[in-house]
């Protein structure tokens, strides 16, 4: 049934638009390796960005709210998808604390498509890097989790599927403390560097499906 409504939402033509529009991307990619001096060491990380920003902005778009149930139902539903978006920002890198007396203010950080182009703020008392394919990704995970509360609330799937979702939010600090363990520029630090990415892609992606599919919901 989900198949045949994301069918439905994204017939062959808009398919055909997507197409292009991911050929673009590949093609950003390419560009901005050739025209700046850095250099794809791990292509597969490039790769990642977009797949954030697509999937995400995929399973926005093919998924609808249920039909309007009361409005202190919806409230209460915008209020832990937002606080779920927000411990998404702080335990997934989009905010930080601040830098005390090095704060350096506003930068662009122009990063490879999907991770950049990020706006990052240095700030004394709080660090923002917004990179795209987070605050897509991480928009799509709490748009979903208000659907799912929308649709489920009380049943014990969406605190299920709730809880899974967070580990998406539980590895970042795993990888930070293996990396103040082991030292930034030692092996297994990078090593946790590296697994984070694929990691937290990987849940990301499986989060994603479960919360658009919804099973025993549907």
């Amino acid at each position: 049934m989900a198949t045949a409504v994301l069918g439905r939402r994204l017939p062959t033509r808009r398919l055909g638009w997507g197409a292009l529009l991911l050929n673009v991307q590949l093609v950003s990619i390419v560009a901005y390796y050739a025209l700046t001096t850095a250099e794809p060491t791990e292509p597969r990380y490039a790769l990642y960005g977009l797949l954030w920003v697509n999937l995400g902005a995929a399973a926005i778009y093919a998924t609808d709210p249920p039909q309007p149930p009361g409005f202190a139902t919806r409230r209460r539903a915008a209020a832990l998808a937002a606080a779920y978006f927000g411990l998404l920002a702080v335990f997934g890198g989009i905010v930080s604390t601040g830098l005390g007396d090095a704060a350096t203010g506003v930068r662009i950080a122009w990063l490879p498509p999907g991770w950049g182009p990020a706006f990052v703020y240095g700030g004394e008392y709080v660090v923002v890097a917004a990179m795209p394919a987070f605050l897509v990704g991480y928009a799509a995970l709490a748009y979903l989790v208000y659907v799912t509360l929308l649709e489920a609330a009380g049943s014990a799937i969406a605190g299920v599927l709730g809880l899974f979702s967070c580990v998406s939010c539980t590895w970042p600090i795993l990888a930070g403390i293996a990396t103040s363990a082991f030292g930034g520029a030692g092996i297994l630090g990078a090593a946790a560097l590296n697994a984070f990415y694929d990691l937290s892609t990987a849940v990301f992606v499986l989060t994603l499906g479960l919360l658009y599919w919804r099973p025993g919901i549907r």
